[in-house]
């Protein structure tokens, strides 16, 4: 059974649902596919977003949820598996079902690849964290730690001084050596202590971090622990765009992965589709998301007004 939309929007976090909500203002009819799985699902609380400045992700999407249903627009609990275009898009769910329309909105974010260190997948969000705009006030002032995963990580350790003067670079893998005469005396003149070795886990009592512990050292194989009450990670990112490459969108690739190439309101290079959000790029934030989504939305329902107007103008 194929059943046809105006707008199909993949992918339900706040760049989605904000495209939604446009569209069905402006009177289209319009699917979101949403697999519920948001990249923030971890954290309990989201920060930096005016008015709803400490609310948690779960109540935020699903406020946007009741939100877009007032204007008719429709909410499947289904993932998008393939995706083929012809004279409209023809989008593939897991669940067998086939669904079409003219327009695109591909906003499937991204998922975090964590650093194989015991303990950090499981307090990821809440002592174990990425973002200090995301949250640096919640643990200001506490004894931090950054864990070294690549060269940017020494920006990460510098950036979160801003927030703690009490900071340990954790070289982990990374060789003290590699890292260039200028980032030790930048990581020095912010007060950053770098401890070389590799960590091996984390300390937790009572449900708390309180220490990272380096590999080897003693005759248990356990090595010295640093006290520590927030663990600063850089996860990898792995963008969720393999619609989007399937359509043929033209990508390029950055430190943080391979993302598409867009204009200002998110249009891809594929006529049709627009991304928003994380799908779009790494440094997207909730708030960001949730604006590029509006505009993607808004321009999809002018283009798609004037395209139809022209065509009964026959111009």
């Amino acid at each position: 059974m194929t059943e046809t939309y105006e707008v199909i929007v993949v992918g339900g976090g706040a760049a989605g649902l904000s495209a939604a909500l446009v569209l069905g203002r402006a009177r289209r009819r319009t699917l979101v596919v949403d697999a519920g799985e948001p990249r923030n699902a971890p954290a309990a609380h989201m920060q930096g977003y005016l008015t709803r400045d400490g609310m948690s992700p779960a109540e935020f999407l699903a406020v946007g949820r009741e939100e877009i249903a007032r204007y008719g627009v429709e909410l499947v609990r289904d993932t998008a598996v393939d995706v083929t275009q012809g004279e409209d898009f023809a989008v593939e769910l897991a669940s067998g079902r086939t669904v079409r329309a003219r327009r695109l909105v591909i906003t499937t974010g991204l998922r975090d690849e964590l650093p194989a260190v015991p303990g950090v997948a499981e307090r990821f969000g809440r002592d174990v964290l990425h973002c200090p705009y995301c949250h640096g006030w919640e643990v200001r002032d506490q004894a931090f730690g950054v864990l070294a995963t690549g060269p940017l990580s020494v920006h990460q350790a510098l950036m979160v001084s801003q927030w703690s003067k009490d900071v340990t670079f954790f070289l982990h893998e990374v060789a003290e050596d590699s890292l260039p005469d200028d980032d030790l005396r930048r990581l020095a003149a912010a007060g950053v202590q770098v401890v070389p070795g590799e960590v091996a886990g984390l300390v937790v009592e009572d449900d708390r971090l309180t220490g990272v512990r380096l590999a080897g050292g003693t005759p248990s194989g356990g090595g010295a622990v640093h006290d520590r009450q927030a663990l600063f990670v850089a996860p990898r990112p792995i963008p969720q765009t393999a619609l989007l490459q399937r359509l043929g969108a033209e990508m390029t690739e950055t430190p943080f992965g391979a993302y598409p190439v867009v204009d200002a309101t998110g249009l891809t290079s594929v006529p049709g589709v627009w991304t928003a959000g994380n799908a779009m790029g790494f440094g997207e934030q909730v708030v960001n998301a949730a604006a590029g989504g509006y505009r993607a939305g808004a321009t999809i329902n002018g283009e798609m007004l004037i395209a139809d107007i022209d065509a009964a103008a026959g111009v």
